[in-house]
């Protein structure tokens, strides 16, 4: 959840860290720091607050920092509150060490009664201060190298982390490792640059190593890059990769914000998802970790779905169209819970991961535990090299880009449309579907962006709508069918950046509970298109009406009935039905963004939030 980012080469460290980490806040802005090197001594500020409250703070010194040497971080809170003293880095008791890290400690409690036993005193309530003094613990008893104290440090702890660390009297070594939090390192000759993200380096450097679970680096000035596995200290061969980001993905450009520019780049996310994957002319759909396992999917009993969030949301999606495309029964599950409730796995029963990060703590264990107990895993994430897409037996990535916004929304579409894809080849291969539906789909799944860009023409409509119900405290959202989960994901939009507390439910549900919240000051946001259960949907904002419930009906264009019942409506294209969630939930994003710019709130960085969970 935190970003992490350092740098050890021949130029000024500070505006390298400092950039890095306005590039890394989408993971963590509730606090930050810096420290920087120089011959037995460092320069250190932290401050409660996003990045510019740091640069302000380090403005206030009136001070040149000077060094080539230098490790940042901005946090996302686990242990201790956000303030001044749990912001990272971290000193030892010595003033010696100084470390910073992404993760939790799970045994931090029991270390720290050991330390405190052994004369340590601890100034924040972080699990961070606890191990950066427990190397310090083990450094100082057996007279050890810092690059072997850290290798006995973390062989003794449970949990998760990415951790820098630096020796004050040896400032030209940073010492990195990895366990279930991402962490790459960029290379070029004479320079080392450390992030949780890339993006934070891209400007220097597209030499890439991706740091695996269980490894550490001994970066040295002037020196080979030394990495090594920290069970045993046995060295080895990095692999480098050339990383493909375009600068221009991770500006905002004229955009106020990196979600409304996400939202608007949904027409190309999906036809760069589309490329190379769907042949119209020719009628083909290729998969290449479909069609190299196609009999594991042909022969399939079921399907399992794991993800979090609003992956969750595009997995029940993918539920839909799984079971009526191909007749597969398919359950989603949260990958949250999934491992902790001893799960029915059976050998090559096949399980599907989705991530948009490639990094989520949760469905990482989850795809782990499926391994382990000889289920096949599919995954579906949109990070290159990242931890699930190195982990699956298979797997399709979406080429939505770089997502900056901690609110998904091109990602979701860009997962949509791999799900429509992998449903319509695994029906083909299973005779589920005729050669004249699956032609006429795959006609259809090519003027999908055309469309998802004439929906983004409601914009001023909708801002019309967020005027008027900006202040409310509740909103309601309801859909049927495949249409629910987006539902479930305009409410957890709302609730994300705008902080309005919100509800999905099915429609046909809405008399077994909801409708008791119905006044003349709930509005109810109905996605109400031609197909799927139309004229109940009709009844069902009837009984709105009844109620004095105020209706945003989310309707085709040339829709009469509706537009005579509702008190707002927002027109979209029509298409067919199993598409029309990549149409209906754009006006849902637009809603949620358009009511948080009214509330002054930034929709980049909402509170509480981070965009990668990468701790449990």
């Amino acid at each position: 959840m935190c970003g992490i980012i350092g740098y050890l080469g021949y130029r000024e460290a500070y505006p390298i860290l400092i950039n890095g980490l306005k590039k890394l806040e989408y993971r963590g802005y509730d606090s930050s720091g810096i420290a920087i090197f120089y011959k037995n001594g460092f320069f250190l500020c932290k401050t409660k607050g996003r990045v510019s409250e740091l640069e302000k703070k380090i403005f206030s010194y009136k001070i040149k920092i000077k060094g080539t040497i230098g490790i940042g971080h901005t946090r996302w809170a686990t242990h201790g509150i956000p303030d001044d003293i749990n912001a990272h880095p971290h000193v030892s008791n010595s003033n010696e060490l100084i470390m910073i890290h992404n993760g939790i400690i799970e045994n931090y409690h029991k270390i720290k009664i050991f330390l405190l036993k052994n004369g340590f005193t601890f100034v924040s309530k972080t699990d961070t201060e606890v191990l950066v003094n427990l190397i310090e613990y083990i450094k100082k008893k057996n007279k050890l190298s810092l690059e072997e104290s850290v290798r006995i440090s973390l062989n003794e702890i449970v949990g998760a982390y990415s951790i820098a660390i630096v020796e004050k009297s040896n400032p030209e070594t940073i010492i990195i490792a990895k366990l279930g939090s991402p962490l790459a390192l960029g290379i070029n000759e004479k320079e080392f640059f450390i992030a949780s993200d890339p993006i934070s380096f891209i400007n220097y450097t597209n030499n890439t190593l991706y740091l695996k679970d269980g490894e550490m680096a001994i970066l040295k000035k002037n020196k080979e890059l030394d990495l090594r596995k920290i069970i045993n200290n046995h060295k080895l061969n990095p692999i480098i990769k050339k990383l493909k980001i375009n600068l221009k993905e991770i500006e905002k450009g004229e955009y106020k914000y990196f979600m409304l520019k996400e939202i608007y780049e949904q027409p190309k996310t999906i036809l760069d998802t589309l490329r190379g994957r769907l042949l119209i002319p020719k009628g083909i759909i290729c998969i290449d970790g479909i069609e190299s396992n196609k009999d594991i999917f042909i022969n399939a009993k079921s399907i399992t779905i794991l993800a979090c969030g609003t992956s969750w949301h595009s997995g029940l999606i993918g539920e839909y169209l799984l079971e009526k495309l191909t007749r597969i029964p398919v359950e989603v599950e949260y990958a949250s819970e999934f491992r902790y409730k001893n799960p029915i796995l059976e050998k090559k029963d096949i399980i599907i991961v989705i991530s948009q990060s490639g990094e989520t703590a949760d469905t990482l264990a989850a795809l782990k535990l499926a391994k382990k107990k000889g289920a096949f895993v599919f995954g579906i994430c949109n990070v290159v090299g990242s931890s699930i897409a190195r982990n699956v037996d298979a797997g399709v990535y979406t080429h939505a880009g770089p997502e900056i916004g901690v609110a998904s929304t091109k990602a979701f579409t860009a997962q949509i449309i791999i799900l429509v894809l992998i449903a319509l080849k695994i029906g083909k291969y299973r005779f589920t579907i005729n050669n004249n539906f699956y032609q006429s789909f795959c006609k259809e799944l090519g003027s999908i962006s055309e469309k998802v860009n004439n929906t983004l023409k409601v914009y001023n409509s909708i801002k019309i709508i967020a005027k008027k119900y900006f202040n409310v405290n509740n909103f309601l959202y309801l859909g049927r069918g495949i249409n629910f989960p987006v539902a479930l994901e305009g409410a957890l939009k709302l609730k994300e950046i705008s902080y309005i507390h919100a509800e999905g439910y099915p429609a046909a549900e809405m008399k077994h509970g909801p409708i008791a919240l119905i006044d003349e000051n709930m509005p109810v946001v109905i996605i109400a298109t031609k197909k799927g259960c139309y004229e109940k949907i009709i009844g069902n904002i009837q009984e709105i009406k009844a109620r004095k419930g105020k209706i945003i009906a989310i309707v085709n264009e040339g829709d009469i009935q509706i537009n005579t019942l509702a008190d707002f409506t927002i027109k979209v294209p029509y298409i067919i039905e199993e598409l029309s969630p990549l149409i209906t939930v754009i006006p849902l994003q637009l809603l949620a963004y358009q009511i948080a710019c009214i509330r002054g709130e930034n929709v980049d960085q909402p509170r509480n939030l981070a965009k990668s969970v990468t701790v449990e």
